[in-house]
């Protein structure tokens, strides 16, 4: 797993129980298989090779534009 989704390898998973825990996992998963897609996406509309593109810049891009909302609990 990309540990660029958690925010390096020092960060753990925050989920103490182990049902939140595969619900984290699910949901980084999740974000890295999105990720994937904008980067084949892009490289489809610039008629380039996805592994041509990097994860970690995608997903600095990706988390620019990520409202602040989105940034805190309900």
């Amino acid at each position: 797993m990309e540990t660029r989704l958690r925010g390096g390898a020092e960060v753990v998973l925050r989920s103490g129980r182990p049902d939140l825990v595969y619900q984290e996992v699910y949901a980084l998963l999740c974000v890295y298989q999105a990720i994937r897609a904008l980067i084949v996406a892009g490289a489809e509309h610039a008629d380039l090779d996805p592994d041509r593109i990097s994860f970690t810049r995608t997903l600095q891009a990706a988390a620019r534009h990520v409202s602040d909302d989105a940034a805190f609990s309900p």
